[in-house]
């Protein structure tokens, strides 16, 4: 066990399967392992898994586009959810011999009992029994499962990646500085208030706009770059889409061909920065740099450097999702952009898909369509999705389907809104990841808590921190999270937080069969979810103020939960007085 937890250490492994792995090895787990059968199966497991984790990155990537590669990756980790259980079992064990032990040996009163509390589940196990023969059986079904899995793998055309990510399979399309501005809505006020920080003289500067993906950061680039005033106050402008591949020779090299009429077949990136600062010395210029992820402050103080010849006034105009890059790049507060108004929406909308202005000369489709851009939440790149896949149809039953079709269910290559949310996705660390599928508990609209959230992630056992507070860790996730748009702060509570409705999409979509929120009126089909409920390990609801045990009748069949929480509808004082019935939780506690 000790070599498959130092090589998934060394690799690029997800933070779930490196968790489980690492209990795996932990003392209290090895303490009962010494049986030589189960021994023999974890170097089975060892074999295995050595042969898995060198494709994980790969497989992850691809499991957006191949639904056998995503079917192989979710039994992978239902197979690491069990072997999880396995070790609780293990653990749990320990923890009746201990208290064995320190019973014996201070046989006194009740009071040491105390100080010990069992999981309900496991009250009922005899503290001297041996658990092995169970386990046995167990272990031997995940290795044959594991088997399966690497039988499977050599028909997925899974490669092994070792170091950096693989190639998109869809790869990002370039942006240009060219806009309609006819075509563009709501986004005057932006507009000027961006030109008005690029207008403020002074040394060069850098403006940052930040947004979430689909929000609009690189069409408000273009209006404020294509704007009459942004023409007669700066001598030389250049646009570069950056993008993910922060390379530093790229960049200066479409610079100084923006800038420059000739500048041949150079790949020195000194000889590169010289002759771009020989261009801009003296020179008021705007530069924009689209869509940068680096976090790298000596990566962007090498770009950086040609930019100081330039004269007082000039600027650098930077889109990014992220905070984090907006503070390493900026000497100034960024300008954070936010989600269009529904009217702008709509006028948007009806362009894309209808050619028009107004739904005048449909009137048949205009409250569906309204329906459909209040799904949108504001995300014009939503908006623009969904009106060009309706483009071509006028019938109302044509755009109904689209109203009640999940977005991740729509054609990928017809779809800009799925691989821009997506890629923010991908771009987590992988700790930040398993933390963001959970939050795929909470109901669309929900405002949490993010004290509450991290004491969750806690509880399920997502912070691994050998020192320090775990609670620190937790809030470094979700910093990470909040600074990347993955929350935000609620307009109702500035003390509690949501997600957009796309973006609890794209956390369903992530943990799919894993965590549920269960609404009445929402997952049921008939008495059943509409999923296979023995995979459900995470499970919420909504509580109200009297909940009947008939609505709970679906919990008998998730064999395998792990986590039920209930989430209150409204905030305190009145969430205080929703009960669950006593059959609910003698039902639940029986179940359990």
């Amino acid at each position: 066990m000790e070599v498959i937890v130092s090589t998934v250490a060394d690799a690029m492994l997800s933070a779930f399967f490196r968790s489980v792995f690492e209990t795996l090895s932990s003392p209290d787990f090895l303490k009962f392992t010494r049986d030589e059968q189960v021994v023999a199966e974890m170097q089975k497991w060892e074999k295995l898994l050595l042969k898995i984790n060198a494709l994980l990155e790969d497989a992850e990537e691809k499991q957006t586009t191949s639904r056998a590669v995503k079917l192989w990756l979710r039994d992978l980790q239902h197979v690491a959810f069990d072997a999880e259980d396995v070790v609780d079992e293990f653990a749990t064990e320990a923890l009746q011999r201990k208290l064995m032990e320190l019973t014996q040996a201070s046989v006194s009163s009740h009071k040491g009992w105390k100080k010990f509390i069992l999981p309900s589940r496991f009250r009922a196990i005899n503290p001297n029994s041996i658990i092995f023969d169970s386990e046995k059986y167990k272990i031997k079904e995940i290795t044959e499962r594991l088997d399966d899995l690497d039988a499977r793998k050599n028909y997925l055309n899974l490669v092994k990646i070792g170091g950096g990510r693989s190639e998109k399979v869809l790869p990002r399309l370039p942006t240009s500085s060219l806009v309609v501005k006819s075509r563009v809505y709501g986004r005057e006020r932006d507009k000027d208030a961006v030109i008005n920080l690029l207008m403020d003289g002074g040394e060069m500067g850098v403006v940052p706009i930040v947004g979430m993906g689909g929000v609009g950061k690189t069409t408000l680039a273009q209006l404020v770059y294509d704007d009459e005033r942004i023409k007669t106050s700066f001598e030389l402008k250049a646009w570069v889409c950056v993008s993910e591949e922060f390379d530093v020779l790229r960049v200066t090299k479409t610079l100084l061909d923006a800038v420059a009429s000739d500048i041949g077949k150079l790949e020195d990136l000194n000889l590169l920065q010289m002759r771009l600062k020989e261009k801009l010395l003296g020179r008021k210029f705007l530069i924009v740099l689209d869509d940068i992820w680096n976090e790298n402050y000596l990566q962007w103080d090498l770009l950086c450097r040609p930019f100081a010849a330039g004269a007082a006034g000039s600027k650098i105009l930077v889109t990014t999702r992220h905070e984090r890059v907006a503070a390493v790049v900026a000497n100034r507060v960024g300008y954070h952009l936010k989600q269009l108004s529904n009217d702008d929406c709509l006028s948007l909308f009806t362009w894309h898909a209808l050619r028009a202005n107004n739904f005048d000369g449909y009137p048949n489709l205009k409250v569906v369509g309204e329906q459909i851009v209040k799904r949108c939440k504001g995300l014009p790149l939503a908006v623009k999705t969904l009106g060009g896949l309706l483009r071509t149809k006028v019938n109302r039953d044509e755009w109904e389907e689209i109203l009640m079709s999940k977005i991740w269910n729509l054609p990928e290559e017809r779809s800009g809104i799925i691989p821009a949310l997506r890629l923010s996705y991908h771009d987590l660390p992988s700790n930040s990841k398993r933390c963001f599928a959970y939050c795929a508990i909470f109901p669309k609209g929900y405002e949490f808590d993010k004290d509450l959230l991290v004491l969750l992630w806690m509880a399920e056992g997502f912070l691994q921190q050998p020192k320090g507070q775990m609670e620190d860790l937790g809030l470094d996730y979700y910093n990470e999270l909040l600074s990347r748009s993955f929350f935000q702060q609620s307009n109702s509570n500035k003390t509690r937080f949501v997600m957009h409705d796309l973006i609890n999409d794209l956390a369903q979509f992530v943990s799919e069969e894993i965590c549920f929120s269960f609404e009445d009126g929402d997952m049921l089909n008939g008495d059943k979810l509409c999923t296979d409920v023995e995979k459900i390990r995470h499970l919420s609801f909504s509580r109200k103020q009297y909940d009947v045990a008939k609505r709970f009748g679906i919990l008998c069949q998730m064999k395998n939960l792990r986590t039920l929480i209930a989430l209150p509808t409204c905030m305190p004082p009145c969430a205080a007085y929703c009960y669950l019935s006593g059959d609910v939780l003698q039902n639940i506690c029986y179940q359990g």
